[in-house]
Protein backbone atom coordinates (compact mmCIF):
# COMPACT_ATOMS: atom_id res chain seq x y z
CA UNK A 1 0.00 0.00 0.00
CA UNK A 2 1.37 2.77 -0.93
CA UNK A 3 2.05 5.76 1.80
CA UNK A 4 1.10 9.22 1.47
CA UNK A 5 3.38 11.82 1.13
CA UNK A 6 2.05 14.40 3.01
CA UNK A 7 2.34 11.58 6.26
CA UNK A 8 5.87 11.16 5.20
CA UNK A 9 6.45 14.82 5.41
CA UNK A 10 4.84 14.93 8.94
CA UNK A 11 6.78 11.88 10.08
CA UNK A 12 10.13 13.32 9.14
CA UNK A 13 9.70 16.68 10.98
CA UNK A 14 8.29 14.86 14.26
CA UNK A 15 11.21 14.82 16.80
CA UNK A 16 12.85 11.35 18.41
CA UNK A 17 11.46 11.00 22.03
CA UNK A 18 14.00 9.37 24.15
CA UNK A 19 13.22 9.00 28.23
CA UNK A 20 15.24 7.71 31.00
CA UNK A 21 14.62 7.28 35.24
CA UNK A 22 17.03 10.49 35.36
CA UNK A 23 20.34 11.70 33.87
CA UNK A 24 21.94 9.20 32.46
CA UNK A 25 20.22 9.01 29.11
CA UNK A 26 21.79 11.60 28.20
CA UNK A 27 24.72 9.88 27.38
CA UNK A 28 22.45 8.43 24.84
CA UNK A 29 20.86 11.22 23.62
CA UNK A 30 24.29 13.31 23.05
CA UNK A 31 25.20 9.92 20.77
CA UNK A 32 21.86 10.32 19.02
CA UNK A 33 22.17 13.97 18.23
CA UNK A 34 26.03 13.20 17.02
CA UNK A 35 24.69 10.65 15.28
CA UNK A 36 22.26 12.24 13.49
CA UNK A 37 22.46 15.71 14.01
CA UNK A 38 19.43 17.04 11.43
CA UNK A 39 17.05 15.90 14.33
CA UNK A 40 15.50 17.18 16.99
CA UNK A 41 15.03 14.96 20.53
CA UNK A 42 12.21 15.73 22.93
CA UNK A 43 13.88 14.40 26.32
CA UNK A 44 12.40 13.51 29.66
CA UNK A 45 13.99 12.34 32.81
CA UNK A 46 11.70 10.42 35.29
CA UNK A 47 13.88 12.48 37.96
CA UNK A 48 11.45 12.24 40.86
CA UNK A 49 11.22 9.00 40.79
CA UNK A 50 14.85 7.55 40.13
CA UNK A 51 16.32 5.50 40.53
CA UNK A 52 14.54 2.73 38.73
CA UNK A 53 17.14 0.06 39.49
CA UNK A 54 15.74 -0.73 43.00
CA UNK A 55 12.05 -1.05 42.12
CA UNK A 56 10.36 -3.98 40.88
CA UNK A 57 9.87 -4.40 37.47
CA UNK A 58 6.48 -4.36 37.21
CA UNK A 59 5.93 -0.72 39.02
CA UNK A 60 8.78 0.27 36.37
CA UNK A 61 7.26 -1.48 33.70
CA UNK A 62 4.16 1.66 34.64
CA UNK A 63 5.99 3.88 34.19
CA UNK A 64 6.97 3.34 31.08
CA UNK A 65 3.63 2.95 30.05
CA UNK A 66 2.88 6.22 31.46
CA UNK A 67 5.95 8.52 29.85
CA UNK A 68 5.49 6.73 26.59
CA UNK A 69 1.67 7.71 26.14
CA UNK A 70 3.06 11.30 27.00
CA UNK A 71 5.73 11.10 24.08
CA UNK A 72 2.90 9.68 22.30
CA UNK A 73 1.23 12.96 22.60
CA UNK A 74 3.52 15.18 21.98
CA UNK A 75 3.84 13.01 19.30
CA UNK A 76 7.43 11.47 18.10
CA UNK A 77 8.41 9.57 15.47
CA UNK A 78 10.83 6.99 17.27
CA UNK A 79 11.32 6.55 20.75
CA UNK A 80 14.35 5.89 22.69
CA UNK A 81 14.12 3.86 26.29
CA UNK A 82 17.50 5.54 27.49
CA UNK A 83 17.21 2.74 30.75
CA UNK A 84 18.47 -0.48 31.10
CA UNK A 85 16.49 -1.03 33.75
CA UNK A 86 13.33 0.71 32.03
CA UNK A 87 14.19 -1.65 28.66
CA UNK A 88 14.68 -4.80 30.54
CA UNK A 89 11.09 -4.23 32.67
CA UNK A 90 9.36 -2.56 29.90
CA UNK A 91 10.49 -2.62 26.21
CA UNK A 92 7.99 -5.40 25.02
CA UNK A 93 5.23 -3.94 26.29
CA UNK A 94 6.18 -0.33 24.94
CA UNK A 95 6.42 -2.10 21.58
CA UNK A 96 3.25 -3.69 21.98
CA UNK A 97 1.54 -0.78 22.61
CA UNK A 98 2.68 2.32 20.71
CA UNK A 99 2.45 3.00 16.85
CA UNK A 100 6.08 4.28 16.45
CA UNK A 101 9.10 2.44 16.89
CA UNK A 102 10.45 1.40 20.35
CA UNK A 103 14.35 1.03 20.68
CA UNK A 104 16.01 -0.11 23.97
CA UNK A 105 19.41 0.43 24.93
CA UNK A 106 19.83 -3.35 25.84
CA UNK A 107 19.85 -5.36 22.65
CA UNK A 108 22.19 -2.70 21.55
CA UNK A 109 24.32 -3.36 23.86
CA UNK A 110 24.58 -7.01 23.75
CA UNK A 111 24.94 -6.58 19.76
CA UNK A 112 28.30 -4.92 20.31
CA UNK A 113 29.23 -7.25 23.26
CA UNK A 114 28.85 -9.94 20.59
CA UNK A 115 30.61 -8.53 18.22
CA UNK A 116 33.52 -7.19 20.27
CA UNK A 117 34.12 -10.63 22.55
CA UNK A 118 36.78 -12.78 21.05
CA UNK A 119 37.06 -16.06 23.63
CA UNK A 120 33.20 -15.50 24.25
CA UNK A 121 32.96 -14.51 27.76
CA UNK A 122 31.19 -11.83 28.31
CA UNK A 123 30.97 -9.31 31.53
CA UNK A 124 27.25 -7.34 32.45
CA UNK A 125 27.70 -4.69 35.05
CA UNK A 126 24.11 -2.74 36.09
CA UNK A 127 21.73 -2.13 38.43
CA UNK A 128 19.91 -4.41 40.81
CA UNK A 129 17.04 -4.36 38.18
CA UNK A 130 18.49 -4.83 35.70
CA UNK A 131 20.95 -8.09 36.40
CA UNK A 132 17.86 -9.63 38.42
CA UNK A 133 15.95 -9.08 35.00
CA UNK A 134 18.45 -11.43 33.03
CA UNK A 135 17.50 -8.89 29.86
CA UNK A 136 21.30 -9.16 29.00
CA UNK A 137 21.60 -13.25 29.52
CA UNK A 138 18.83 -13.31 27.29
CA UNK A 139 19.87 -11.00 24.70
CA UNK A 140 23.25 -11.96 23.98
CA UNK A 141 22.11 -15.69 23.65
CA UNK A 142 19.83 -14.89 21.08
CA UNK A 143 22.33 -13.38 19.19
CA UNK A 144 24.87 -15.84 20.50
CA UNK A 145 24.05 -19.20 21.90
CA UNK A 146 27.90 -19.52 22.52
CA UNK A 147 28.73 -16.76 24.64
CA UNK A 148 28.92 -17.10 28.26
CA UNK A 149 27.93 -13.73 29.71
CA UNK A 150 28.83 -13.36 33.65
CA UNK A 151 26.46 -10.36 35.67
CA UNK A 152 27.27 -8.07 38.57
CA UNK A 153 24.81 -5.76 39.90
CA UNK A 154 26.82 -2.55 41.00
CA UNK A 155 24.49 -0.23 42.50
CA UNK A 156 27.01 1.79 44.24
CA UNK A 157 28.57 2.95 41.11
CA UNK A 158 25.38 5.16 40.67
CA UNK A 159 26.06 6.76 43.44
CA UNK A 160 29.88 7.87 42.80
CA UNK A 161 28.28 9.11 39.38
CA UNK A 162 25.32 11.00 41.00
CA UNK A 163 28.04 12.60 43.54
CA UNK A 164 30.30 13.32 40.66
CA UNK A 165 27.45 15.26 39.20
CA UNK A 166 26.62 17.54 42.03
CA UNK A 167 31.20 18.50 42.63
CA UNK A 168 30.90 21.97 41.59
CA UNK A 169 30.95 23.36 38.03
CA UNK A 170 32.05 22.03 34.81
CA UNK A 171 31.41 18.35 32.89
CA UNK A 172 31.94 15.44 34.46
CA UNK A 173 34.78 14.97 32.40
CA UNK A 174 36.54 17.61 33.69
CA UNK A 175 35.55 17.10 37.35
CA UNK A 176 36.85 13.29 37.26
CA UNK A 177 39.84 14.66 35.59
CA UNK A 178 40.33 17.32 38.45
CA UNK A 179 39.32 14.51 41.20
CA UNK A 180 40.81 11.75 39.39
CA UNK A 181 41.86 10.82 43.13
CA UNK A 182 38.76 9.88 44.08
CA UNK A 183 39.33 6.80 41.81
CA UNK A 184 42.75 6.06 43.38
CA UNK A 185 41.31 6.01 47.00
CA UNK A 186 41.75 3.01 48.54
CA UNK A 187 37.79 2.82 49.94
CA UNK A 188 36.70 3.17 46.00
CA UNK A 189 39.32 0.81 44.63
CA UNK A 190 37.82 -1.13 47.29
CA UNK A 191 34.33 -0.89 46.41
CA UNK A 192 35.44 -0.88 42.82
CA UNK A 193 37.47 -4.67 42.71
CA UNK A 194 34.73 -6.50 44.96
CA UNK A 195 32.30 -5.73 41.84
CA UNK A 196 34.93 -6.60 39.24
CA UNK A 197 37.13 -9.03 40.16
CA UNK A 198 35.32 -11.80 40.32
CA UNK A 199 34.59 -10.82 36.43
CA UNK A 200 37.73 -10.70 35.76
CA UNK A 201 38.61 -14.09 37.46
CA UNK A 202 35.61 -15.52 35.06
CA UNK A 203 38.18 -14.23 31.75
CA UNK A 204 35.98 -11.93 30.35
CA UNK A 205 37.22 -9.66 27.79
CA UNK A 206 34.56 -7.67 27.39
CA UNK A 207 32.61 -6.03 29.49
CA UNK A 208 28.91 -4.35 28.94
CA UNK A 209 28.51 -0.97 30.97
CA UNK A 210 24.61 -2.07 31.48
CA UNK A 211 23.49 1.27 32.84
CA UNK A 212 23.45 4.54 31.36
CA UNK A 213 25.24 6.52 34.25
CA UNK A 214 28.37 4.04 33.41
CA UNK A 215 29.87 5.60 30.63
CA UNK A 216 30.46 8.48 32.89
CA UNK A 217 33.11 6.83 34.89
CA UNK A 218 34.45 4.73 31.97
CA UNK A 219 38.13 5.50 32.67
CA UNK A 220 37.82 4.23 36.72
CA UNK A 221 35.93 0.96 35.26
CA UNK A 222 38.86 0.30 32.87
CA UNK A 223 41.50 1.34 35.81
CA UNK A 224 40.04 -1.39 37.84
CA UNK A 225 39.45 -4.52 35.10
CA UNK A 226 42.69 -3.77 33.06
CA UNK A 227 43.35 -2.41 29.58
CA UNK A 228 42.53 -6.68 27.68
CA UNK A 229 39.03 -5.84 28.99
CA UNK A 230 36.81 -4.09 26.11
CA UNK A 231 34.21 -1.74 27.67
CA UNK A 232 30.89 -1.43 25.66
CA UNK A 233 28.27 1.44 26.10
CA UNK A 234 25.29 0.80 24.14
CA UNK A 235 24.95 4.51 23.45
CA UNK A 236 26.92 4.27 20.13
CA UNK A 237 25.08 0.80 18.79
CA UNK A 238 21.71 2.84 19.93
CA UNK A 239 22.00 5.50 17.76
CA UNK A 240 23.13 3.38 15.04
CA UNK A 241 19.92 1.66 15.60
CA UNK A 242 18.10 4.44 15.60
CA UNK A 243 19.52 5.88 12.72
CA UNK A 244 18.78 2.91 10.46
CA UNK A 245 15.47 2.19 11.63
CA UNK A 246 14.14 5.89 10.52
CA UNK A 247 16.29 5.52 7.42
CA UNK A 248 14.42 2.49 6.28
CA UNK A 249 11.27 3.88 7.50
CA UNK A 250 12.13 6.68 5.43
CA UNK A 251 11.59 9.08 8.20
CA UNK A 252 15.17 10.84 8.64
CA UNK A 253 14.72 14.46 9.02
CA UNK A 254 15.97 16.26 5.47
CA UNK A 255 19.51 17.12 5.61
CA UNK A 256 20.09 20.52 6.93
CA UNK A 257 16.25 21.07 7.81
CA UNK A 258 16.20 23.73 10.57
CA UNK A 259 13.75 22.19 12.87
CA UNK A 260 12.24 23.03 15.98
CA UNK A 261 15.07 23.32 19.02
CA UNK A 262 15.88 19.93 21.64
CA UNK A 263 13.37 20.29 24.09
CA UNK A 264 13.95 18.45 27.55
CA UNK A 265 11.79 17.80 30.32
CA UNK A 266 12.13 16.42 33.77
CA UNK A 267 9.26 15.13 36.42
CA UNK A 268 11.46 16.91 39.41
CA UNK A 269 13.83 20.33 40.00
CA UNK A 270 14.21 21.74 36.21
CA UNK A 271 16.68 23.90 37.52
CA UNK A 272 18.70 20.97 38.82
CA UNK A 273 18.30 19.00 35.71
CA UNK A 274 19.16 21.87 33.68
CA UNK A 275 22.43 22.19 35.95
CA UNK A 276 23.66 18.71 35.93
CA UNK A 277 22.39 17.71 32.90
CA UNK A 278 24.60 20.05 31.09
CA UNK A 279 27.58 18.23 32.33
CA UNK A 280 26.20 14.82 30.83
CA UNK A 281 25.07 16.40 27.59
CA UNK A 282 28.13 18.54 27.38
CA UNK A 283 26.46 21.30 26.38
CA UNK A 284 24.32 23.87 28.15
CA UNK A 285 20.45 22.61 28.67
CA UNK A 286 18.01 25.72 29.09
CA UNK A 287 14.35 26.06 29.36
CA UNK A 288 13.97 22.93 30.91
CA UNK A 289 10.35 22.21 31.50
CA UNK A 290 8.62 19.85 34.13
CA UNK A 291 6.13 17.11 33.66
CA UNK A 292 3.84 16.50 36.60
CA UNK A 293 3.40 12.87 37.96
CA UNK A 294 0.45 13.40 38.63
CA UNK A 295 -0.51 14.08 34.95
CA UNK A 296 2.33 10.75 33.66
CA UNK A 297 -0.25 8.84 36.03
CA UNK A 298 -3.26 9.87 35.09
CA UNK A 299 -2.25 9.12 31.08
CA UNK A 300 -2.94 5.65 30.86
CA UNK A 301 -6.20 4.67 29.58
CA UNK A 302 -7.48 1.44 31.43
CA UNK A 303 -7.37 -0.99 28.58
CA UNK A 304 -3.66 -0.05 28.44
CA UNK A 305 -3.28 -0.62 32.54
CA UNK A 306 -4.74 -3.81 31.98
CA UNK A 307 -2.37 -4.83 29.88
CA UNK A 308 0.19 -4.78 32.89
CA UNK A 309 -1.11 -7.79 34.44
CA UNK A 310 0.09 -9.49 31.07
CA UNK A 311 3.27 -8.69 31.24
CA UNK A 312 3.87 -9.45 35.05
CA UNK A 313 3.96 -13.23 34.31
CA UNK A 314 7.20 -12.09 32.14
CA UNK A 315 8.56 -11.30 35.81
CA UNK A 316 11.91 -13.59 36.41
CA UNK A 317 11.65 -15.63 39.74
CA UNK A 318 14.99 -14.79 41.63
CA UNK A 319 16.32 -17.00 44.94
Amino acid sequence: MMVPSAILTVMETLPIGIFDSGLGGLTVAREIARTLPDEHIVYLGDTARCPYGPRDLAEVRRFVLEIGTWLEQVPVKLMVIACNTATAAGLALAQETFDVPVIGVVEPGARAAVRATVNRSVGVIGTVGTIESGAYSRAVRALDAGVTVFSVATPKFVDVVEAGLRMGPGTFEEWAAESSEVFIRPAFHEMARGYLDPLKRSGIDTLVLGCTHFPLMQAAIQQVVGSRVRLISSAEETAREVAETLQSRGHLADPGTTGSPNRFFTTGDPAEFARLGSRVLRERISGVEQVSLDELTALPSAERLALLDDHRMEDPVCG
